[in-house]
């Protein structure tokens, strides 16, 4: 049998597209999604797609939702894609997460941390069983949220400012002239990783892959099984310095997720024991994935505290290279595209390799013979 290039592709391609806008528009008797009601009611997948397609926009990541149908993945791909095409006229400065405006803080090392513990909407305490109320039309109308019985500290203190007082828990050092970040999406990966470029990428890394890593570290494939110090959502202002102006000035309010993740510390000659951290922060509400993210990192900071590294999880370049699912994603599916230079390659080669294969066999049997 021969194998050739089929021709007629591009019209193949114009069906297909046809096809997939079809598919994606469903039953036409069925009221079509709009953007609103995607960023409304399905805010976590928002928030996952634009935490992981670096670029804090609601309606945007919605739009990306509706036109891959779901498939997070590729809507990631499309918000990553549109970003390029976009202007950049500066930095931000450091966003002050303990300032932040607290919707959800919780704390499984302190029961009674100072700021008190939030539940805010979790998923934690709820029954996984289908409510079928939902499934009414216009679903059953939800209860108004009930005021809080005691004023809410604010700003809320983070769990460095528990340690504080007795350096318990390790802290940065804010530098008077902080040096430039480094810029994933504009300089390549580069090895060993600074903590900058390790948590850039892994921010942006895909959830799934970093949770199956954080899950590994904690049964034993890798050092860490930490506690979670706290975990807190909420808003936090963003401020930027105008060259024209040269004072900062705010710009917006944006939804975060932070991560501190506490694992124990014996001390070495330099450094006294205390409590190390690992650190997740990702747009949005995305609580699995920052805590993800904070085990990963912590475990990658395996030479900082003189630790072994004979783990995956510990192995940067393994973690960093693999963890963006845009890469990831592109280079596997690539297989389905058309191989047929190397497929004639690979099936010549297994066709002589063959006839060599019998041809031995046969002189061997007549030597026995």
């Amino acid at each position: 049998m021969a194998y050739v290039s089929v021709k007629g592709g591009e019209k193949a391609i114009t069906h297909a597209h046809q096809w997939l806008a079809e598919d994606r528009r469903g039953d036409p008797g069925v009221s079509e999604l709009d953007v609103a009601q995607v960023r409304e009611q399905l805010s976590l997948a928002v928030d996952r797609v634009m935490s992981e397609g670096s670029c804090y926009d609601r309606d945007l990541a919605a739009l990306a939702v509706k036109q891959a149908r779901g498939d997070l993945p590729e809507a990631i791909f499309l918000l990553r894609a549109y970003r390029t095409t976009l202007p950049r006229f500066g930095a931000s400065l450091p966003v002050e997460t303990e300032a932040m405006a607290v919707r959800r803080r919780v704390s499984a090392a302190f029961k009674d941390i100072p700021g008190g513990q939030v539940l805010g909407p979790t998923f934690d305490y709820t029954h996984r069983l289908l409510d079928f109320a939902l499934a009414a039309e216009g679903g059953a109308a939800p209860e108004p949220a009930p005021q809080a019985e005691e004023p809410q500290a604010y700003p809320m203190p983070n769990i460095a400012s528990v340690f504080r007082h007795e350096d318990l828990l390790e802290h940065d050092v804010r530098a008077d002239e902080p040096a430039e970040p480094y810029d994933l999406t504009r300089q390549p990966m580069k090895f060993p990783a600074d903590r900058d470029q390790r948590l850039q990428a892994l921010a942006r890394g895909d959830e799934g892959f970093l949770l199956s890593l954080a899950y590994s570290s904690q049964r034993g494939w890798g050092s860490t099984h930490p506690l979670c110090g706290e975990i807190r959502m909420g808003e936090v202002a963003v401020e930027f310095v105008p060259d024209e102006l040269g004072f900062p000035i705010e710009i917006g309010e944006i939804t975060l997720t932070e991560c501190t993740m506490l694992s124990g510390f014996a001390g070495s000659a330099e450094r006294p024991p205390q409590y190390t951290r690992g650190y997740g922060l990702t747009f949005g509400h995305c609580e699995r994935k920052a805590m993800s993210m904070a085990i990963v990192d912590r475990a990658l900071r395996h030479r900082e505290v003189g630790e072994q590294a004979d783990a995956p999880v510990q192995d940067e370049e393994f973690v960093l290279y693999h963890s963006d699912n845009v890469e990831a994603s592109g280079f596997v599916q690539h297989l389905k595209l058309p191989h047929y230079v190397d497929f004639q390659a690979d099936l010549q080669l297994i066709r002589r390799l063959r006839k060599e294969h019998f041809e031995r066999r046969a002189a061997l049997k007549e030597a026995a013979e």
